[in-house]
């Protein structure tokens, strides 16, 4: 098989860099079609046959908005391939992708790192190529893998870590249009050559070291995760009291100290970042010996905020066995087919385990696979509602928010709707004829009228 692209070039390199990335899932992936798109000639190599023929084909395995599209329009830059040793040759600067999941000790899994030193080994990468590492690992990581190339007979070949802040569903802008990137070395020569290749983009780039630059991508999605369990407490304090979570938390954006970004309460985060990430700095931490206590709180948080989900359904239908409850939005968030620590995993789960039957609609998940398959997954938001003695908007893709609930309350048996991401709007809903609760929304007393 030849997993060259159709359309693409044998010679004739491009005005830009060569640039190489191992791994062509959603950050390896994201970030060498956005590479190419600056007039760079990228080569991503994944060992995963189906994948590698898909992309040559011009599919794309991820849900992204404006990701085929951008495939399609740089296409002569853009080259698939399963060869180790045909990246090699066609690149200088290596980007690590690799996926690093979490172990059953906590700790995240190397071994896709230490497999591509092994590979780099067998083939003989050299002097000109630097490897840049862009999957997220722990601190200390960098170092091993510099003494490991040195063992290896590969100290010629440098490293530089250069974490990635993608956000799913606007990571296209994210990767353009960045806030800052980091670039931490051991050699001012190896920063320099990676601050090259993101000059085009005009972003502040921040040099330091390695386990600096390691920490910043850990610190920031903590602090991002913290902001968000901090902001479902209040919105748990203020059912207790009264107060509405939404005023609440524009009144302590319009504070510049804090900002409105990630104050919006709900039934906690997910995704393949904030979970594992903040589990991981809190695994690290306490491999150093020391007990990062306000991370347990985050953690704990954000997995209690969904059960409370299930305790309003049991506060309004009673007993949920033989109940039928419709889950609306099934990824982590909108703008992506993402099911990674998903709410509604938990929430399906839990509903289960209630007896519960349970529907669900996502406008992008097509397929749960054996997760959940006693859920009946629906073509439809209002085939979802059908019959439904409750529901709960899981994910607030703009279609499942737009709905038509006035009508769409007609065709559930008792109109009991939970809005776990606060995105409509109480009133209409209360006047809708739902019995209505967001989180953190409105006191208990108010029902329909």
């Amino acid at each position: 098989m030849s997993d060259a692209p159709a359309g693409a070039s044998e010679g004739g390199e491009s005005s830009g860099g060569r640039v190489g990335v191992i791994g062509a899932g959603y950050v390896g992936l994201v970030t060498g079609v956005c590479l190419a798109s600056l007039g760079n000639r990228v080569v991503l190599r994944d060992i995963d046959t189906s994948k590698v023929e898909a992309l040559n084909r011009g599919d794309v395995p991820i849900y992204e908005p404006g990701l085929e599209a951008l495939m399609a329009e740089h296409r002569d830059r853009l080259e698939y391939t399963l060869s180790l040793d045909r990246m090699l040759e066609r690149s200088d600067i290596l980007f690590v992708a690799v996926d690093t999941p979490p172990t059953y000790s906590g700790d995240a899994d190397l071994s896709r790192v230490m497999r591509v030193l092994d590979e780099l080994e067998a083939s003989g990468a050299d002097a000109r190529h630097l490897l840049v590492m862009k999957s997220t690992v722990p601190v200390g990581t960098g170092e091993r893998v510099r003494a490991e190339l040195d063992a290896r007979g590969l100290g010629r070949v440098g490293y530089c870590s250069n974490p990635e802040f993608l956000k799913e569903g606007a990571a296209i802008a994210d990767f353009l249009n960045p806030d800052r990137v980091v670039v931490g070395d051991f050699s001012a020569e190896d920063g320099d050559r990676l601050a090259a290749l993101y000059a085009p983009l005009g972003a502040p780039v921040m040099r330091t070291s390695v386990p600096s630059a390691e920490m910043v991508k850990y610190a920031s999605n903590a602090f991002l995760a913290t902001k968000i369990s901090f902001i479902n407490e209040i919105a748990n304090v203020c059912e207790e009291v009264g107060a509405d979570v939404a005023v609440v938390a524009e009144g302590m954006g319009l504070d510049k100290r804090i900002g409105p970004a990630f104050l919006h309460a709900g039934v906690g985060f997910g995704g393949s970042c904030f979970p594992k990430d903040v589990a991981a700095l809190k695994q690290l931490a306490g491999n150093s010996g020391y007990h990062f206590q306000l991370l347990t709180s985050v953690i704990e948080v954000n997995e209690l905020q969904k059960r409370r989900v299930i305790n309003k359904l049991k506060k309004h239908l009673g007993s949920l066995e033989g109940r039928r409850v419709a889950l609306l939005g099934l990824a982590f968030k909108p703008g992506t087919d993402d099911m990674r620590e998903a709410s509604s995993l938990v929430l399906a789960g839990r509903l289960l385990a209630e007896g519960s039957d349970v529907t669900a609609y996502d406008p992008v998940v097509a397929d749960l696979g054996d997760r959940l398959a006693a859920v009946r997954l629906c073509a439809s938001a209002s085939g979802a509602l059908e019959g439904a003695d409750a529901a709960v908007l899981v994910t607030e893709w703009p279609s499942i928010v737009g709905l038509d609930w006035r009508a769409l309350r007609g065709t559930m048996a008792t109109p009991v709707l939970i809005d776990g991401r606060n995105a409509l709007d109480p009133r209409s809903m209360l006047e809708a004829g739902f019995v209505f609760e967001g989180i953190g929304r409105l006191p208990d007393s108010v029902r329909p009228t």
